[in-house]
């Protein structure tokens, strides 16, 4: 039942971030707006890879993301600062599409399983989980702004 509301709650809050950026103009993509430091191709670049690398290499899980996204999409990155063409919008959403599934399937009898130590201060792969999706909804809300502020 736990493992049900978990992953029940991760796929509801990909599904709504992929219906949010399905509606972003591929011009728009690439534009960084005044008052923000990232384009939504880098907000969602960056839950791919934070979501990959918070769950699957503190759980020491094999990884799905190919480990240059991080150079691109990890904290304190910028599309200013790439020195070349970033992973392309489509295989980012694709990933995105994926990816949840690829977390149940790898970790489905996992949650209680004890994960490295780390910054959010998880003990286990549920609250590395349960720290992911929180993180995934306050990037829901900067690409809901940064919509709006591109229209």
């Amino acid at each position: 039942m736990r493992d049900t509301f978990l992953f029940g709650a991760l796929d509801r809050y990909r599904n709504r971030l992929l219906q949010l950026v399905e509606g972003c103009p591929e011009d728009k993509r690439n534009v960084v707006p005044a008052g923000f430091n990232n384009s939504i191709h880098w907000q969602i670049g960056h839950v791919l890879a934070v979501t990959d690398r918070l769950i699957f290499t503190l759980s020491e899980q094999p990884s799905f993301v190919s480990a240059n996204y991080i150079s691109f999409f990890g904290n304190g990155t910028k599309p200013a600062d790439w020195q070349e063409d970033p992973p392309a919008w489509e295989d980012i959403i694709a990933q995105l599409k994926e990816q949840p599934v690829q977390i149940r399937e790898s970790l489905h009898e996992k949650l209680d399983m004890p994960v490295k130590e780390n910054m959010m201060k998880a003990a286990t792969i549920e609250q590395l989980i349960n720290f992911s999706i929180m993180h995934e909804a306050n990037h829901f809300g900067v690409i809901s702004a940064m919509m709006k502020v591109l229209k």
